[in-house]
């Protein structure tokens, strides 16, 4: 049977998509108030430096070697395999921006004089605190801007109440991404703000696509309840979604394994923004309509003045 001889009941589960739904977004706030996210370089400011040793090492001993340099706040971590590594140096106290900027020479000279391998650098890099902060300002702002363009855009497009479901449906797309970057604690870097925003476009491409069928069935069905109509709009547009959304994440999937570490983060939110993205395309969009009282009234084309009753009628 083809995806669009389909008939599930989407609506008949809707209280309990609202459950999951709202359990993941107060985890994932909770989780955001308490632990934030793990703030990249871009945003924290500091250096990173990315090495690789000739034979494994163990990131402790680093750690410790560190610590006795002196070095406060460092973060040591793998990167790929257990010879490449990490190392993440905040802005030290106590020294001014040019030498914060050399930060990364010595860590690297004290990684070289400690090591009885070969030690070398792959990458080396200095973010400014004034930098990180303007970033992240930046970035929190464009999120807002552009959950408000969407909402003005749908608002025109169709109608205030498909409005609000559209950006309730990408709040809780994007709430619900940050908090599994949140509580997993991996980075939150300008990669990953780039995904979010891609999510932010597929998931209103995904909810648009399903609003215009239910607008064009509410002014085609004559004898249905409103959550019959949704019902069968989101069958008729259920192939669609869930083509779009797999071979979404075959591109996804395919840069995350082959990619490298540099868009891993980016891969990543963008893989749990499509999955998440695509059930709110469905159930919550299509639910706030519903609990909004969405009516063949609220999407009735205006009839311009001077018509007669048999135009009005007929259509002619």
């Amino acid at each position: 049977m083809a995806l669009d001889d389909l008939n599930f009941n989407f609506m008949g589960y809707r209280k309990i998509a609202a459950a999951i739904s709202l359990t993941l977004v107060v985890l994932s706030i909770v989780s955001l108030a308490i632990n934030e996210v793990e703030w990249g370089l871009d945003f924290t400011g500091g250096t990173l430096v990315e090495v690789y040793y000739d034979e494994a090492v163990n990131p402790e001993a680093i750690r410790i070697l560190l610590d006795e340099a002196g070095y406060e706040g460092h973060v040591v971590q793998y990167f790929g395999s257990d010879q490449d590594v990490l190392v993440r140096v905040p802005p030290q106290k106590g020294l001014d921006t040019r030498e914060n900027a050399r930060l990364g020479d010595h860590v690297l000279d004290s990684l070289k004089a400690s090591s009885t391998t070969g030690v070398e650098l792959r990458r080396s890099e200095f973010v400014g605190p004034a930098v990180g902060a303007e970033l992240t300002n930046q970035g929190g702002l464009g999120l807002l801007m552009a959950l408000a363009m969407v909402m003005l855009y749908v608002a025109f497009r169709f109608q205030l109440k498909f409005a609000f479901g559209a950006v309730i449906a990408l709040f809780h797309d994007v709430v619900i991404t940050l908090g599994i970057f949140s509580i997993a604690r991996w980075d939150f870097d300008l990669t990953v703000l780039a995904a979010l925003l891609a999510v932010i476009g597929y998931s209103l491409n995904d909810t648009i696509v399903v609003s215009d069928r239910i607008r064009e069935n509410f002014r085609r069905i004559r004898k249905s309840t409103p959550t019959e109509i949704i019902n069968t709009s989101l069958n008729q547009t259920l192939g669609r979604t869930l083509i779009t959304s797999l071979t979404t994440l075959l591109v996804l999937f395919s840069l995350l394994i082959l990619g490298g570490e540099l868009i891993r983060g980016f891969a990543i939110g963008l893989i749990i923004g499509v999955v998440v993205g695509t059930y709110s395309s469905i159930y919550i969009a299509a639910s706030v309509l519903l609990s909004l009282n969405i009516s063949r009234e609220d999407l009735a084309i205006p009839v311009k003045e001077g018509a007669d009753d048999a135009d009005i009628t007929t259509g002619f």
